[in-house]
């Protein structure tokens, strides 16, 4: 069925914009004045030959901000409605309906008008990659496969609004010590290139000699208030400089070891990255997604290149007949708490449960460890301000120490 775009005016005076599936232009146009609305333009959604537009839809512009958010509210209806027995082109209509961003309502009617055509849910999906990921379109095309699709709907839906949840938290949580961080260098930037001048001129029209404290302070006052615009460059460009490193392939492997490996940081990455497995695997594992399969999504899931070899290498031991508790087990990176539980869900049968189990403690340690650095950070931060002022006081007032016992 076609995709149309309207333009209407409502009885209040205000214009009504969004998108319509329906037979004709006249057919939007008496639904649009059954529903007291005046239209003003309406615009099938057209490709160059003629039929509905999927491929500029389907490649969404950065103009189209759809959030992450939207997604879950549109999977968390969708399952609903069809874990009531609604058909699906008619939940799809539903969630048109209730949708209040315009690019999102595009995207779920170009779903609805594939699916009347005679796709499947997870081809028409498969359009909107940078909306759902490789691991959302396997478990609906499981989900499809074993005529399960609302209660596969439900988990993606639970695992999207966990997963959005925890990335909430630690942002509130980081949030608090960034804008410290902005503030104090600021304060800094203003003492160092503003206030320093004024007091220290008095210094440097002095002909003695300057305690060495005093002279590092005028150099750097004054080279900053002369090439300022130099430094700010300079970071912006080693800013891109290291951007570019890690797009190549060693620059990237040199990068994600970083991450693994840096003190205090690296436990924390390497406890969400377990986490992001572990639960990733318990959805695709429990929505019919084979093993093989379910390792290959959540390595590109994660996006590490080394946890990726070792994902690479189980991939193989198990094609060969070992265990996946065996075919992880000599990884540094993953911890022999998650190998002996993958290896009782494994004997017990109840592999998923052991996964949800790994991360959910996982998640907890995320969020503790993450609660602890930044309640470490602000004591941190206060005593490197203090310090900071205090040599900047401190290479003021040496002269006029020097001054005072001269005079005495």
């Amino acid at each position: 069925m076609p995709v149309y775009e309207y333009e209407a005016l409502l009885s209040n005076g205000k214009t009504d914009r969004g998108i319509m599936d329906a037979e004709s232009e006249s057919a939007v146009r008496n639904r649009l004045r059954s529903s007291d609305k005046y239209p003003v333009k309406i615009r099938q959604t057209k490709t160059k030959s003629g039929g509905a537009d999927k491929g500029s839809l389907s490649q969404l512009s950065i103009f189209d901000r759809i959030k992450p958010g939207e997604v879950h509210v549109m999977t968390r209806q969708l399952a609903t409605l069809l874990g009531a027995g609604i058909p699906l082109d008619t939940a799809l209509s539903s969630i048109i309906e209730q949708a209040e961003n315009s690019s999102f309502k595009k995207v779920v009617a170009q779903l609805k008008e594939s699916i009347s055509e005679g796709e499947t849910l997870s081809q028409s999906l498969g359009r909107y990659q940078r909306l759902f990921p490789n691991m959302y379109i396997n478990m609906v095309r499981a989900g499809e496969a074993s005529g399960s699709l609302d209660r596969v709907l439900s988990r993606l839906a639970d695992f999207g609004e966990k997963q959005e949840a925890l990335l909430a938290r630690l942002r509130a949580a980081l949030i608090y010590p960034a804008f410290m961080a902005i503030v104090g260098m600021g304060i800094l930037f203003i003492l160092v290139t503003y206030v320093v001048p004024n007091i220290t001129q008095v210094f440097e029209e002095m002909e003695k000699a300057l305690p060495w404290p005093t002279v590092v302070l005028i150099s750097v006052s004054s080279f900053l208030q002369q090439y300022w615009w130099a430094v700010l460059i300079l970071c912006i460009g080693l800013f891109f400089l290291i951007k570019l490193a890690i797009r190549q392939k060693s620059g990237k492997q040199a990068w994600d070891l970083v991450k693994l490996r840096a003190p205090i940081l690296g436990a924390v990455m390497r406890k969400a990255i377990l986490a992001r497995f572990s639960s990733t695997m318990e959805s695709l594992l429990g929505s019919g997604v084979g093993i093989i399969e379910s390792l290959e999504i959540v390595k590109r899931i994660i996006d590490n290149s080394h946890i990726s070899q070792v994902i690479d290498q189980a991939i193989e031991d198990i094609n060969k007949g070992r265990s996946m508790a065996n075919a992880f087990s000599g990884s540094p990176w993953f911890p022999p708490m998650f190998v002996q539980m993958v290896a009782v869900g494994e004997r017990s049968g109840q592999l998923e449960e052991m996964l949800t189990k790994v991360s959910d403690a996982s998640e907890r340690d995320v969020e503790a460890a993450v609660l602890g650095m930044t309640s470490l950070i602000e004591p941190i931060m206060i005593v490197g301000m203090g310090l900071a002022v205090g040599l900047i006081v401190l290479s003021i007032l040496l002269p006029i120490f020097e001054m005072n016992q001269m005079i005495s």
